[in-house]
């Protein structure tokens, strides 16, 4: 039933490959994040019989669900939708990394969560460049503030951005966008952000990561060119 899946994972990676290597950069600087959502752990579990690592989630039940049987496979889970301040804890004591924060409140509370649990994990502020109504994201004014208030934050480690730009069937209408976003990284570098905390790009999914690693994206979360469509209860 998951035949495909080995296959589908070597042809992105190879396209992950080419699309650094248009951009002069080395593919194993680019994170391949397989979005599982909506998909059984059998699915998981083939790709990760393929070699893959890293997993995405949007739900954080779906997530808890699928990290219980997957206790003894080392694999690295990231929670990429929205986050609701009362799932932090859960959040924070069960990924290795949550790239949805919007917030200062969220950032602390996810950081207190992972010191109660006695874990560390990564965190990524997720940017509302477009301002659309049915996305989340922290404003584009708020940001430097969220970075800043991560040197204080020791359990909840920022490394970077994400993005969500506008649903366009054409990759290339993303690509300004995604520019934007590493425009925003390098301008917060530039005011004297410490470069580590923001080292991460996590930007561009099935349909058009290869312009965001052309655009510098260090993660990308593909689910539908791995697994195939998703299937909603």
């Amino acid at each position: 039933m998951y035949e495909h899946i080995p296959k589908r994972l070597a042809e992105i990676r190879d396209r992950v490959a080419n699309a650094a290597g248009r951009a002069g950069r080395r593919p194993e600087d680019v994170t391949l994040i397989a979005v599982s959502k909506t998909h059984p752990f059998d699915a998981v579990r083939a790709a990760a019989d393929a070699g893959q690592v890293d997993f995405g989630e949007n739900k954080v039940q779906e997530a808890l669900q699928k990290i219980a049987q997957s206790t003894d496979t080392g694999l690295r889970w990231h929670l990429i939708g929205h986050l609701q301040s009362n799932k932090a804890k859960k959040a924070a004591g069960a990924v290795q990394a949550i790239h949805a924060i919007d917030s200062v409140d969220l950032l602390r509370r996810v950081n207190q969560a992972a010191a109660e649990a006695g874990r560390n994990l990564d965190v990524l502020i997720q940017v509302d460049l477009a301002l659309e109504e049915t996305k989340f994201g922290a404003p584009l004014d708020s940001v430097a503030g969220i970075v800043e208030a991560a040197a204080d934050c020791t359990a909840a480690r920022l490394t970077g951005l994400m993005l969500l730009p506008p649903i366009a069937e054409n990759p290339e209408d993303a690509r300004p966008w995604f520019a934007r976003l590493r425009a925003l990284r390098d301008e917060l570098i530039a005011a004297g952000a410490p470069a580590h905390r923001l080292q991460h790009l996590s930007m561009g999914m099935s349909h058009d990561f290869e312009v965001a690693i052309e655009e510098g994206a260090t993660m990308v979360r593909v689910g539908t060119a791995i697994f195939g469509e998703r299937h909603y209860a």
